[in-house]
């Protein structure tokens, strides 16, 4: 009885709420973020196959998407999934500084969702055998330079637990005040990674930070709790520029 109180806290917390896009959150968050802004650009980092991607396109016809994905053969599906003027994607990751590194899958599923920086996501916290893959790694502050883009409406990131450092390698656009507006999962991999709620509070002094709930209302956290916000478990959280 205790443990079902406690999950059922959980949910009402805007954790655990992963059946779909709904219960999520998500699919609502995507359609009422967007209302009023004209020719919003967003990065979709770790994009897959292009699922957010693609739900980005539909909700907004003069929307410009930015997608970033380092596996080779997610690549292929994410390239073959989506064919639109308005969406640019790159077969590469995201982090703090450009460079090589391993990326880790499981060795039977290659090119699966949970692809990882992080060995200890796929052995440790799914425990199945990896495969790796070397692939390149940029930063975007690097990026927006190379490629003159400024405002960032929205910065989606779901990268099996590297999220921070994508964080990191965007200080200065950031601290710019040119993000308005970050996505991204905390959860388990953030064990993996050895990054705590707190990390992510303290980069991001000039964010209001939310959970997403059921049907994209959004729970304000209005101060750093480690009881309420250190929950190593789906949840799915936006930061909102003050």
């Amino acid at each position: 009885m205790n443990k079902f109180l406690y999950y059922l806290s959980l949910k009402g917390m805007g954790v655990l709420n992963y059946k779909d896009d709904f219960i999520s959150g998500e699919e609502k968050f995507i359609a009422n973020y967007f209302l009023g802004l004209d020719s919003p650009v967003v990065f979709d980092v770790g994009a897959n196959v292009g699922n957010y991607s693609k739900k980005l396109l539909t909700s907004q016809k003069d929307i410009t998407v930015y997608a970033f994905e380092p596996h080779p053969k997610t690549y292929v599906n994410l390239t073959a999934n989506i064919e639109a003027s308005n969406f640019k994607s790159f077969n590469v990751g995201v982090g703090k500084e450009k460079g090589e590194f391993e990326l880790f899958d499981y060795l039977d599923q290659d090119g699966s969702s949970h692809a990882s920086l992080y060995k200890e996501v796929i052995e440790d916290i799914h425990k199945r055998e990896s495969v790796k893959h070397l692939v390149s790694i940029i930063s975007l502050d690097e990026f927006v330079l190379e490629h003159n883009v400024g405002v960032i409406d929205l910065l989606k990131i779901d990268t099996e637990g590297n999220e921070l450092n994508v964080l990191k390698g965007f200080s200065k656009h950031i601290e710019n005040k040119n993000v308005k507006a970050i996505h991204f999962e905390f959860n388990e991999m953030n064990i993996a990674s050895k990054t705590s709620f707190k990390d992510f509070w303290d980069l991001l002094p000039n964010y209001t930070f939310y959970r997403l709930l059921p049907g994209g209302r959004m729970l304000e956290l209005k101060s750093y709790a480690p009881i309420l916000c250190e929950i190593y478990a789906y949840q799915n959280i936006i930061a909102i520029l003050k």
